[in-house]
């Protein structure tokens, strides 16, 4: 069963996506801000996070930053889901060490199919590819 920690300072946000994960079956932890995600991912060891960027005191790019360095959340892989939607920003959580970056409003019913395709994708070529695959993939199309 595929545990997904999501941290986020909204309340409907967060139902939104434990109601459409847990319908397919995964497990889902919950964190309302920046430093008990961290907490969360420390302790809760789950196989993938979704991240809010915009979040009081402790913002989602800070939360990024913190479970990239740390000796036992490195590994995990985030999914920035959040309404800052420029080229920008995507660029940053991608080059912080993101694996994907979904932007509010968004389709909570494409949220399961992805993370499994994602976990697929880290089980049979490792987190580092992908992630590389991804921040290849924006320098790219930010070169166009």
């Amino acid at each position: 069963m595929t545990r997904v920690l999501i941290i986020d300072d909204e309340a409907p946000i967060r139902l939104l996506c434990r109601v459409n994960l847990e319908a397919e079956g995964m497990e889902v932890i919950e964190a309302t801000d920046g430093e008990s995600g961290i907490e969360k991912a420390r302790h809760e060891r789950p196989d993938v996070i979704l991240l809010d960027v915009m979040m009081p005191r402790l913002d989602g790019w800070d939360v990024a930053e913190v479970l990239v360095r740390g000796k036992h959340t490195k590994e995990m892989p985030i999914i920035f889901l959040t309404a800052r939607a420029e080229v920008r920003d995507r660029a940053r959580g991608l080059d912080i060490g993101g694996i994907e970056y979904i932007t509010k409003p968004f389709n909570p019913l494409e949220l399961a199919p992805l993370i499994e395709a994602l976990m697929e994708r880290i089980r049979h070529d490792g987190i580092d590819l992908l992630r590389g695959e991804k921040l290849a993939e924006l320098r790219a199309l930010t070169r166009e």
